[in-house]
């Protein structure tokens, strides 16, 4: 059974949006530690049966994550708060400006295929850049989500790490709308040093928080559809990031 739908024909009706996920935007900052709490607990109440899934748009006050690969040399200036985020990864910053994606999907209900979502969350975030004027792409062998900036250097615009617990998701993703990219200064994002951070702004994208989420909303049906387990033999199935 393959994982992938096949395109939206032209006319087509697009998906309906799911009425089982609460789709949750956020306006004001949220703190780290309150946020990871609240994920924590929506998972364990998703699990338990005692509420729905949720997509949860928001965005952090300036700070850094410290996944569970993170390695302390780099960190090379803790100008800002540092937490640990109980996720897979290394260090990453969130801030202003930046949007934040925290999924607490029931893949114990989705084929519980966790590099099958990792795969389709990867293709829902670039859907949603395409929309904003940003053509982006997955990079063989490294994590998150690249682009060209306007030197022609491969650049990073979007993040993401996830952890499952009971088979319900928690972190996400953050995509770069019109961060203060010098924040990233303070450590080596992802662990990959060599290649620069860019933003929808940077790229003369159009950067509006709003039309952002109004892609994302717009191509998550469709996202949410492909989360079955893939068949033997799928390439998407092979490669988490």
């Amino acid at each position: 059974m393959s994982s992938e739908l096949p395109p939206q024909q032209p006319g087509e009706a697009p998906l309906p949006f799911p009425p089982s996920i609460e789709w949750s935007v956020d306006k004001a900052p949220v703190d780290y530690p309150a946020a990871l709490a609240d994920m924590e607990a929506r998972a364990a109440a998703i699990h338990s049966g005692e509420a729905r899934e949720r997509v949860w748009l928001l965005e952090h006050p300036p700070l850094y994550t410290a996944g569970t690969s993170a390695d302390p040399a780099e960190l090379l200036d803790p100008r800002f708060p540092v937490h640990d985020a109980g996720r897979g990864g290394r260090y990453t910053y969130h801030g202003p400006g930046q949007r934040i994606g925290y999924l607490n999907i029931d893949l114990g209900r989705r084929g519980r295929d966790v590099r099958n979502f990792v795969h389709h969350l990867e293709g829902w975030m670039i859907a949603a850049l395409a929309d904003l004027g940003v053509p982006a792409r997955r990079a063989e062998g490294r994590i998150g989500i690249w682009t060209d900036d306007p030197e022609g250097r491969e650049a990073k615009v979007g993040a993401l790490g996830i952890r499952v617990r009971r088979w319900v998701t928690l972190h996400g993703f953050s995509i770069n709308v019109d961060p203060d990219l010098s924040h990233f200064g303070g450590i080596v994002p992802c662990g990959i040093s060599e290649y620069p951070v860019t933003s929808i702004a940077a790229l003369g994208g159009n950067a509006s928080m709003a039309a952002l989420d109004d892609a994302l909303h717009a191509h998550f049906p469709a996202f949410l559809a492909r989360l079955r387990r893939c068949g033997e033999g799928l390439e998407q199935c092979e490669t988490a990031r």
